[in-house]
Formats: structure tokens, sequence, C-alpha cells
């Protein structure tokens, strides 16, 4: 699905570089790598402040925290997501409200984000899924009226834009109080380990982050919170410094491989392409199909024996996981998120993929359809 070796060797050197310049200076942790990467990634979000952490579900955590959300408050986020989103809402004894997708963007519909509001909702989770921003300007909206918080999970989506009605742009996770990312390998801005971060223009939401993140120390040994562990080491802040200058670049990569696979199903019908809205550009994070009368599973065995990976994400929504049944959902509830989970899959989406590849993979899934 991911092709990091050959993404490596094309920056080889530079990353070689830059990972040595750690062990010489063997600054390991919050090192001049760390300091570096945080201002170079404030500078491309044109955000006032990045805190980096240790992964994308820490992130996640530690701005809840920030905010001091207390155990029985609602936090709204969308059932068509990978389980960190709703995970630390449960761990921090909050309780997670589920909601629909829209059809075509695969991000949470705001008009039943704002169904879904209760007296005790405090905040809203919308995720930008798969690359493209979720309707930011409605989603404010709708939180200003409700004084709501709003956390993006921009996991999956950093570098991308959103377009506000006035032409104007903001990176995805600069829009809302807090915007949260993971630098996960196979991410788009990915490091060689695990590693995350937290963005805010609120100056005092900053210096909370940054106090949380570091065991609530603002002296050493001194505790002002309760606080966790989660610090971005200095050798995945190497990486990443390295890899932030090629970001632009990757996704015009990834927007070409997009853009191959959507003119060879253009007229498949059993194949529906990912749909781009007009409020946002699109980064592929990854590149998912909803597939209509055929086998979803055979198709993916199928390509199996063309040495081609297909993945399916996600199986099961979140109000169907085991380990968040909840007396308030049920099967049906959510018909657009169940039908996506149902019908998806995604194909290798990566930075190397090249002609012969791309070639290789379509007329394999239109051989699987017509045969």
């Amino acid at each position: 699905m991911v092709d990091l070796k050959s993404q490596y060797q094309k920056i080889k050197t530079e990353v070689d570089h830059a990972i040595q310049e750690v062990i010489e200076n063997t600054a390991f942790i919050n090192g001049p790598a760390v300091q570096q990467f945080q201002k170079d990634l404030e500078t491309y979000l044109g955000v006032k402040h990045v805190i980096p952490c240790a992964n994308g579900t820490d992130a996640l955590q530690v701005a809840m925290m920030a905010l001091n959300l207390k155990p029985g408050d609602e936090v709204i986020t969308t059932s068509f997501t990978f389980i960190a989103t709703a995970e630390v809402i449960a761990l921090l004894g909050l309780t997670p409200v589920l909601v629909d997708v829209e059809e075509g963007t695969f991000n949470i519909d705001p008009e039943a984000f704002e169904r879904a509001i209760t007296p005790k909702t405090k905040a809203v989770v919308p995720v930008h899924l798969f690359g493209q921003c979720a309707n930011m300007e409605r989603i404010m909206e709708i939180s200003e009226k409700h004084n709501l918080f709003v956390i993006e999970d921009t996991c999956q989506a950093i570098g991308a834009d959103y377009i506000f009605k006035d032409g104007s742009r903001k990176k995805a996770g600069t829009i809302g109080q807090l915007g949260c990312t993971s630098f996960f390998p196979s991410k788009n801005l990915g490091c060689y380990g695990d590693g995350g971060a937290i963005f805010t223009n609120d100056d005092e939401l900053a210096k909370q982050l940054r106090i949380i993140v570091n065991h609530g120390m603002v002296v050493r040994y001194y505790h002002d919170l309760v606080g966790v562990n989660s610090r971005l080491d200095s050798i995945q802040a190497a990486v990443l410094k390295v890899k932030l200058q090629h970001l632009d670049e990757y996704a015009t990569a990834r927007n070409n491989a997009a853009t191959y696979y959507n003119n060879a199903f253009a007229n498949c019908p059993n194949l529906k392409t990912p749909v781009t809205a007009a409020y946002t550009n699109h980064v592929f994070h990854q590149y998912t199909l909803v597939t209509s009368g055929i086998d979803r599973a055979a198709l993916i065995d199928y390509l199996g024996t063309k040495d081609i990976p297909a993945m399916i994400y996600y199986p099961v929504p979140l109000h169907l996981q085991k380990a968040y049944l909840d007396p308030r959902y049920k099967a049906g509830d959510f018909p657009i998120t169940e039908m996506l989970s149902n019908t998806v899959v995604s194909l290798p989406m990566h930075t190397e993929l090249d002609e012969e590849q791309l070639k290789h993979i379509t007329s394999s899934i239109l051989e699987f359809i017509n045969k």
C-alpha cells in the first residue's frame, strides 16, 4: 500500500545526514532537531503554535486534556473513522457521541452533528478523512452557535487546504481551536517510527499543551498539572524536517496517481471514484473506491494473486465495534457509514507509484470486474 523504501532512496542523503547530526550531538530528547521542525511546521501551516508529541492518539488525548473537559461531557465525532478518534474520548471518561457521514466525501455530516448536540455537548472532532477537509465553515458556524470546542483530527490530511467562501485558505488543522496529526510512517508526512503534533493559535492553550506533554511540569520536578509523557524524539524530528520540505511534492504525486485511477475507472459502473468537495483540495492519504454489484472480498483476493495489496478502511464502524457497543446505537442507525463499511476498498496510494504499476493495478481490477 505504501512504498517507504523507494521514497527513502530518493531523499537518502538528506535523511542520513539529518539522523547522523542528531547522533553526533546526542541531543536525543527535545534537541535542536525537534525545535527546528516545530518552527518549520508552524511556518508551513501558518499557525502560531505546534506542540510535538509521541503519536497521533496522544495528540488527540492531550488536546482534550488541555480543554479541561470533565467526565460525562459529550464529544461528537463520526462513526466512520479509525478507532483512536473515539478511543481517547472514552479513556478520559468523556462520552463519545457518534454521527453519520456524507456519502460523497466520507466526512462528518454537519447537519447530523448539529442534531446530536445536547446540553452536555462540549466539543466536536471532525475527521478530515482520507486526505480532504470536512466542511469546516459550517462546522465552525454550528460550534460557535452552541459554544463548542472544535478539535480537528488531521491525521490523514496534513497539507490539505480548506477553501472558504471568500476564497481565502487555511491548512487543515488550523481552523478549530485545536488540530491534531499523526506522523505514523505511512502518513503523507510520516517519520520512521511514531510521532504526532498538536496545532493551535491560542497562546494559553499552547502553554497548557506544552505542560501536559511534559508530565505537567513547568519547572523541572514541579508539577502544576496532571500530565503525560509524550515527546517526539530528535531522530524522528530530523526525518520529518527533511520530509516536510517535500510534502507538497508528495501531494502532487498522489494527485497524479489519483487522476490515473479516476480516468481508468471513469466508465465502470461498479466503481465510484472519490469525490473532492468544492471547499477543499485533496492530498489522497488513501484512494478509496465505493464498489457496487461485485464481490469485494473476491476482488481483494484476486488482486492478491497479482501481488496488488488492497485494504478496507474501515470494515466495522465505531458504533458496531465490540468495545464501543452502546444501547443508544444499533445497526441501521448510520446508513451511510454502514454502507461505506460494506462497500469501500482502498488501493495502493503513495508517492512512488509509476505508470507501469498504475496500469497493472487498474487493468487487474477491470479484468476482475469484466470476467
